[in-house]
């Protein structure tokens, strides 16, 4: 790494900048968009039109002090069983609601832990789905897992009901860290579970990995790489602890004197970035990798990679429907968020209201801002003037002075690209591009 690179990084590295999973982004979402609007919205969906569907299980067996999702820990499972009583009845309030049964692309389990869900109580509801939904024959079904808690019965049902694609939670195999996290998790555990997951026949494993958590260092984020290079999961994330405490204030069980500094966290980044590529997987983005053969390789080949709220995706329905409390939707007309309380959340539902807390409608403006933020954060470059032209627009005004003159950025005619050193910027150059940004202290996570 040179050092003038380095220092460039540095400078930006802690900025709060959104991770641009949305544009606007939910700090942005506000009360003005109801569970009348979403129904709205929901009525002028065009019979045929492709949907994916996001379902959330805000529960685990214990917390994570790193983990920064909406959910919380219970050692029972009558808090989950009553959450997913309601989570049918928010299905069921959904089909009644739709114009027609939809064809749909992508399902996505998120959490949480949605692998606590027993096996037969996760058939019943992937039926009620199927029932509620047109499934296409190469719909990606995927679950996020916890390694530590999955068993036979569940692979059984996941391989029956169709989940052909699982995220496994590995973060780290340095001992020390895991103790520091409170997610103790021996490698033999995460291999076990892969092992499991392929013998019942679900061939896409993906695994998440951290940086920058508590007495994480260089050389352990590389013995970490390459015990995970001895899984080959067909794709990585590599996500950058945020800590931010003042919002999870179970992350105050963390000792900030032992987290590392922001040039800690850019060599542990980019120590990862390198074993990976070396190991034969594609960088995807700003913090995803893949193998070369691999859908969201071809995706960001072909220029079809998208960005929603789980990441980078080969995703291209132009609706996602969110269930679950908390659980954000995404429409040509807005983005709307549910109540993140799972009490508020059931009052609704059980009251035959859709729980819309909060959301956003799009502006013309938003929609051409969102697609170059889009372009730039999946593949570095955006043409600002075909892109303005195809919403017919003038191409926005950006003070991209700073980062040129730098060599982070280079103009190409119309065209913005983003220098392939400087990838890890990608979402401080995105950002100029943000008509509503605000770099208060908290808002967002640091950059790097």
């Amino acid at each position: 790494m040179s050092a003038n690179r380095t220092e460039l990084i540095l400078a930006h590295a802690d900025k709060r900048i959104p991770r641009y999973t949305s544009y606007p982004t939910a700090p942005h979402f506000g009360p003005g968009v109801t569970q009348d609007t979403y129904r709205t919205w929901l009525s002028g969906i065009r019979p045929g039109t492709p949907v994916s569907l996001y379902v959330h299980v805000p529960f685990c067996r214990t917390m994570c002090w790193y983990c920064g999702c909406n959910t919380r820990a219970t050692l029972r499972n009558e808090p989950l069983e009553r959450y997913l009583d309601t989570l049918e009845m928010e299905l069921n309030l959904l089909a009644r609601a739709l114009p027609s049964v939809l064809p749909l692309k992508h399902l996505h389990w998120g959490g949480g832990s949605p692998s606590l869900v027993r096996a037969a109580r996760f058939r019943g509801i992937m039926q009620r789905i199927r029932r509620s939904f047109a499934f296409k024959r190469d719909a990606e079904v995927a679950l996020e897992v916890d390694p530590r808690h999955l068993c036979d019965e569940l692979v059984d049902a996941m391989a029956e009901t169709g989940v052909n694609r699982v995220s496994l939670g590995v973060q780290t195999f340095d001992e020390k860290v895991q103790r520091a996290i409170n997610r103790v998790q021996p490698f033999e555990v995460v291999a076990d579970a892969f092992a499991r997951l392929r013998a019942g026949g679900i061939e896409g494993v993906n695994a998440d990995l951290l940086y920058g958590l508590p007495l994480q260092t260089v050389d352990g984020v590389i013995e970490t790489t390459d015990r995970l290079l001895e899984l080959a999961p067909e794709r990585i994330s590599v996500f950058g602890y945020a800590h931010v405490p003042h919002m999870k204030p179970h992350q105050r069980m963390i000792r900030e004197e032992d987290l590392p500094d922001a040039a800690g966290r850019l060599a542990q980044a980019d120590a990862i970035a390198e074993r990976l590529v070396s190991g034969g997987y594609r960088q995807i983005g700003l913090d995803h990798f893949a193998r070369a053969d691999d859908p969201m390789a071809r995706a960001l080949e072909s220029g079809r990679l998208r960005r929603n709220f789980q990441g980078y995706t080969t995703d291209e329905a132009p609706v996602l429907l969110g269930v679950g409390a908390s659980a954000i939707g995404s429409l040509p007309e807005g983005y709307v968020q549910n109540e993140a309380a799972t009490e508020n959340w059931r009052r609704e539902i059980v009251d035959g209201r859709f729980a819309i807390a909060r959301g956003v409608a799009l502006d013309d403006d938003d929609r051409m801002r969102r697609e170059i933020i889009e372009r730039i954060m999946c593949d570095l470059t955006v043409d600002l003037a075909a892109l303005a032209a195809a919403h017919g627009r003038p191409a926005p005004e950006a003070d991209l002075g700073a980062l040129e003159a730098d060599g982070i950025v280079r103009r190409d005619g119309d065209r913005i690209v983003v220098a392939e050193a400087f990838r890890p910027l990608s979402r401080v150059v995105a950002a100029a591009f943000d008509a509503r940004l605000n770099l208060g202290p908290a808002r967002h996570a640091v950059a790097v």
